[in-house]
């Protein structure tokens, strides 16, 4: 990304960071925000979230994250200073989540415990081995996993401390809470909920971005 952090890189007339506070700060269930970042940025995260104008009555706390996304995930667990029961964890880099489907996934995690915003695959997918082809997944029982991923906060701890007992490092928060052998639900999500990663991403948000500008004028 040229150098640029980029949870702070410019998108539009905007930051990724402001419009991912932006649109979980319009939703009803949300109390507090916990911004994860390295030790290093703490500053910047810091003033990027002191810029944003954000509601007086949301909690806002910046902390440092550790050596990989769990270790992180744990450390903004932990720094949470309300007695909310859930808590929504979410890639900074997907800012065009919609507030509503924010609210949905909530909902699904208050009636079940555990819930993914996700969307179905479009393409066929293949398990390659050693270059070859092995097997063809139903496509139809395939999704993508997105953020915000929701659960109940007692499921979590649990599932925090059963994969430290463990020695298990996991990439996604919901293998944590697969563990302990529950179940997680999968809420419908949307597919402008896309993760930036490459320069080509921010051109495909920043015209998404617009787009849905234009549906709520």
């Amino acid at each position: 990304m040229g150098g640029i952090h980029k949870i702070l890189h410019p998108l539009g007339d905007t930051t990724v960071l402001a419009e991912v506070l932006r649109r979980f700060c319009a939703c009803e269930s949300i109390a507090e925000i916990v911004l994860i970042c390295r030790a290093q940025d703490l500053a910047d995260f810091q003033a990027a979230a002191d810029a944003a104008g954000l509601p007086a009555e949301i909690t806002v706390t910046v902390t440092a994250g550790g050596d990989t996304r769990q270790q992180s995930v744990r450390n903004g667990f932990l720094s949470l200073q309300t007695d909310a029961e859930y808590a929504a964890i979410h890639d900074g880099a997907r800012p065009l989540v919609l507030p509503e489907d924010i609210e949905r996934v909530i909902a699904d995690a208050r009636r079940t415990g555990a819930a993914s915003l996700g969307v179905p695959v479009k393409d066929t997918v293949k398990v390659v081995r050693r270059g070859i082809i092995a097997d063809t997944p139903d496509r139809s029982l395939l999704y993508l996993t997105q953020t915000p991923q929701v659960f109940r906060r007692s499921i979590y701890a649990d599932a925090m401390a059963l994969a430290a007992e463990q020695g298990r490092d996991y990439t996604d928060d919901c293998q944590l809470v697969e563990a302990l052998g529950l179940q997680v639900t999968m809420t419908a999500g949307d597919y402008s909920n896309i993760k930036l990663t490459t320069p080509e991403d921010f051109a495909i948000a920043e015209a998404l971005l617009r787009e849905q500008r234009k549906e709520v004028l």
